[in-house]
């Protein structure tokens, strides 16, 4: 079993590549969809969301003592390495996800000229495989962090993620003419389910 010193590297390099990993994709395909996507014809305006959340977590974080979530901290070798699993494997769903949405991701929800909805590969297993990543990549950071004061930002996380899923269903069941109401009869919200159920 490796050392000590094994385990204070192994979580926080963990941490930096695949959020790195993660960053880099959005950036990238974010100044590609700028000039490569089609128009956009209605959208969302839930992006604010993320900011007043980002900085509510940060402020609870900062406000509350440490002291307060030091029962709630466990530093464990275990722990860590449950969480780079659940890390990686969110990270590559979530990245499965956005390359199979190509020039029809954005930050927003938005329907663009000529929108087609998605309906394989990650889509065949969760309606939000972006969110089922990104929400498998938070757990795994809380693992590695040991839990304590990030069980805020999970927190926050799955608030805000509920807040955009609904606001992004309205949308497309307004503008895919029942295509979008057969889909979600189908296919799970953000859990994948046992295959043949």
């Amino acid at each position: 079993m490796p050392g000590t010193g094994f385990w204070h590297w192994f979580g926080p390099l963990a941490l930096t590549v695949c959020w790195g990993l993660f960053a880099l994709v959005w950036l990238v395909g974010a100044g590609y969809n700028r000039r490569k996507a089609p128009a956009a014809r209605e959208r969302t305006g839930t992006v604010p969301v993320w900011l007043v959340a980002v900085a509510a977590v940060l402020a609870l974080q900062w406000v509350i003592p440490v002291s307060v979530w030091r029962p709630l901290t466990v530093r464990a070798p275990w722990l860590v390495v449950a969480g780079v699993v659940v890390l990686v494997a969110g990270t590559a769903f979530t990245l499965w996800a956005r390359a199979e949405l190509g020039t029809m991701w954005t930050s927003a929800a938005v329907v663009k000229d000529d929108h087609a909805l998605r309906t394989e590969g990650p889509y065949a297993l969760t309606r939000h495989p972006i969110y089922t990543g990104l929400l498998g990549m938070i757990v795994g950071t809380v693992l590695i962090d040991g839990l304590g004061a990030s069980l805020i930002l999970l927190l926050a996380v799955v608030v805000i993620l509920q807040m955009k899923i609904r606001a992004e269903e309205r949308l497309l069941d307004r503008n895919l003419d029942g295509a979008y109401q057969e889909y979600r009869r189908r296919v799970p919200r953000l859990i994948p389910r046992p295959h043949g159920r």
